[in-house]
């Protein structure tokens, strides 16, 4: 019985095995986007536009993208999908670990806002590639400095996650098209099982999504059959040359940590450096491992956890680290730094969704960016109307995470579930039951950025939720709404006043010539009379580019159509940002919130008018197209919104919270406290980022204990 049970134990043992990574996907291939034919197309070409997007911008250049999809002649539902664009390229020693390693890549340890983030997306491609069709995935890749482009077959051996490399040589790589010698750049031209179709969820539709959040992108894609001929072709030029700003790689932040990282961090610091048995001290640790910590800091979070600044990391016991992580969670800190964000910006966003959709409207909002569990994110909103949009359909979603599209799982992501929060009813587009989402004639972008994105499974289809992000959509969807229920009640204005105003002076003036001419009067001055019928005040406005200045010039008119004096102050926005600036401006005024200004007018008598005109710099010819107009003042004035308080108040709350932030990151760490040298300029350069290295440069010097 007893030598039974130990030889089956032993046949136990001996049957099991370790999987490697490469060989799960392979078997659970959906979770990374493939499991259906038509999504399996969209999945590749998502894969390749992301690195194609993530690697031009790290490395400053324009990007251009080429998208082909060609029909496999005899074999059915068998694609070609080929991407190619102007990247940097990518090195030789490193071709067969980009598309043949899961999980390797430069950005899954980094903190900051990228694309791609995993390590799957583009292996998954080879790897989709080769278990449908049994057919390497072709690469080509050219860096600038080398005379010649290296080409080579990448397969991958799902057994021990690595690439297998066939036909490597070098060649002279020419545009087919234009024949031009390229100069850098990656094509990659894989076989695969999918099917090609038109419609909402397609790469027509994810490829145009995608021109709408990379403005400064040039897209092309066309569609080939069995035999080659054209069958599909659009492009999408960039409607901008300015590049997304640079992303800053931060350190993380205390009140995002879990309980298994901090022992992770812990135990890693811990490491001796080369020949030497020192290790690092707590405080050392702490102030070097997580951002947001002064040295003041370190020390109050070290005494409050009942802790020695002088004890090693990997020394502290389990219910210590539990009672580090939980002083963390009670000790205020501040944030951890932006820069490592890129959002779109609004004015771009209205660009974007202008080359994309014909509409008369657009309104769009950057937040400012906020914290959640210690990640930084940012949300963005645009909200376009009217034009060629069905008006008894739900609006249109446009989601975004991270300048990358998201196609699928609409209702289970939070970005929907924001939206269909807010009663829509109250801005102008009709809501049901104030369920769902609203019908009108109506598309929302929503763009996440951030540099932690929770999605809800690998394939990154949808948000998970959360409810800092939640509200931060919530309150931007508020924002857009405004903006769309002035814009439809000054077009309902407008459009009464002016066929009031035609009506009168085509009949009034008939009127008064029949009637002096029967009664054969002299003609009675028509202006007063047609004052006290419209008995209204009225206001335009516009935004002209002069390219005299190469500035945007704004103008104000204001008209007293009543028997009575009027007075007001009229408010304009205008774009207030960095490098933009308010030129010429006659009339003076005042500042009353970021990106609004107020003029206070003369009192204004019966039947006269008065102009505000303005001139901003630092713009380009169509980023800025239109002002919002308000007022303060007795009387309605149509044309312009009364200033309700609740929007002054919101103006004035987003900028303190983004002036909060910039002192926040202004943190007494460049204070030098006595007996430390640690808070000066010149030693925060030469101080390792790396927890592994901080022996060595502790040991070398640097700490002052």
């Amino acid at each position: 019985m007893l030598w039974s049970a130990m030889k089956m134990a032993r046949s136990s043992r001996s049957s099991m095995q370790q999987a490697s990574i490469s060989e799960f996907f392979e078997k659970n291939k959906h979770f990374l986007g493939f499991d259906t034919l038509p999504r399996s197309i969209i999945t590749a070409v998502k894969e390749s536009v992301d690195n194609s997007l993530d690697a031009a911008e790290e490395h400053r250049i324009l990007p251009e993208i080429k998208i082909e999809i060609k029909k496999i002649k005899g074999k059915k539902d068998e694609l070609l999908m080929i991407s190619q664009d102007n990247g940097p390229g990518i090195p030789q020693k490193s071709i067969d670990k980009v598309f043949g390693s899961l999980l390797f890549g430069s950005r899954f340890h980094t903190i900051r806002q990228t694309r791609g983030q995993q390590g799957i997306g583009i292996t998954g491609v080879v790897m989709y590639s080769q278990l449908t069709t049994g057919k390497p995935t072709k690469v080509i890749s050219k860096i600038a400095k080398e005379a010649t482009a290296i080409s080579v077959d990448i397969g991958l051996d799902t057994k021990k996650n690595k690439a297998i490399k066939t036909n490597q040589k070098r060649i002279h790589w020419t545009d087919e098209e234009t024949m031009q010698v390229i100069e850098h750049g990656v094509r990659v031209e894989a076989r695969m099982k999918a099917k090609y179709q038109r419609g909402k969820q397609s790469v027509h539709q994810y490829l145009k999504m995608t021109s709408i959040v990379n403005p400064h992108a040039t897209i092309s894609f066309k569609v080939c059959d069995e035999d080659g001929k054209l069958i599909e072709e659009e492009c999408w030029p960039r409607v901008t040359d300015q590049l997304p700003r640079p992303v800053k790689e931060i350190k993380p932040h205390p009140h995002g940590l879990e309980i298994g990282t901090l022992q992770r961090l812990l135990r890693d610091a811990n490491i001796p450096s080369e020949g030497e048995g020192v290790r690092t001290p707590l405080r050392f640790f702490l102030r070097h491992t997580f951002s947001g910590l002064s040295n003041s800091k370190c020390e109050s979070i070290i005494e409050k956890a009942g802790l020695s600044s002088k004890r090693m990391p990997n020394s502290l016991k389990p219910d210590e680290v539990n009672t580090l992580l939980a002083t963390f969670g009670s000790v205020k800190m501040p944030g951890p730094a932006t820069d490592c964000l890129s959002p779109i910006e609004d004015l771009l966003i209205k660009k974007g969704l202008s080359k994309a959709i014909d509409s008369r409207f657009v309104s769009t909002v950057t937040r400012e960016p906020r914290v959640s569990t210690g990640n930084p994110f940012q949300i963005e909103v645009g909200l376009i109307f009217g034009g060629d949009l069905a008006g008894d359909q739900p609006v249109q979603v446009l989601r975004f995470a991270n300048r990358v599209p998201l196609m699928y799982q609409q209702g289970g992501c939070i970005l929907t579930k924001a939206l269909e929060s807010v009663k829509w009813k109250t801005y102008g587009l009709d809501h049901p039951g104030g369920r769902g989402l609203p019908k009108g004639p109506a598309a929302i972008l929503i763009h996440l950025a951030s540099t932690n994105v929770q999605f809800t499974s690998e394939a990154k289809e949808a948000v998970a939720d959360n409810s800092e992000v939640f509200e931060e959509i919530r309150l931007a969807m508020l924002e857009v709404g405004r903006g769309l229920r002035n814009h439809l009640k000054k077009s309902a204005q407008k459009k009464k006043a002016q066929e009031k105003f035609e009506l009168v002076n085509v009949i009034l003036p008939e009127i008064h010539d029949k009637t002096i001419a029967i009664l054969k009067e002299d003609p009675v001055p028509l202006e007063p009379v047609i004052t006290q019928i419209m008995n209204a005040v009225f206001c335009e406005d516009s935004v002209e580019w002069d390219s005299d200045l190469k500035a945007n010039k704004a103008t104000i008119q204001v008209f007293n159509y009543t028997a009575r004096s009027r007075a007001y102050t009229v408010l304009s926005t205008w774009p207030e940002r960095e490098g933009v600036e308010m030129i010429q401006n006659d009339r003076g005024g005042k500042r009353e919130a970021k990106g609004l200004w107020a003029w206070k007018l003369d009192t204004l008598e019966p039947g006269e008018n008065t102009t505000v005109e303005f001139v901003v710099k630092g713009l380009s010819k169509g980023d800025w197209n239109d002002a919002e107009i308000f007022y303060r003042g007795a009387g309605e004035m149509i044309g312009a919104t009364k200033l309700d308080e609740t929007i002054l108040a919101e103006m004035l709350r987003e900028e303190e919270v983004g002036i909060s932030r910039k002192e926040e990151e202004i943190t007494d760490d460049d204070v030098v406290e006595d007996g430390d040298t640690e808070g000066t300029e010149e030693e925060v350069e030469e101080k390792p980022s790396n927890p592994n290295d901080i022996m060595s440069w502790a040991n070398n010097g640097g700490e002052e204990e």
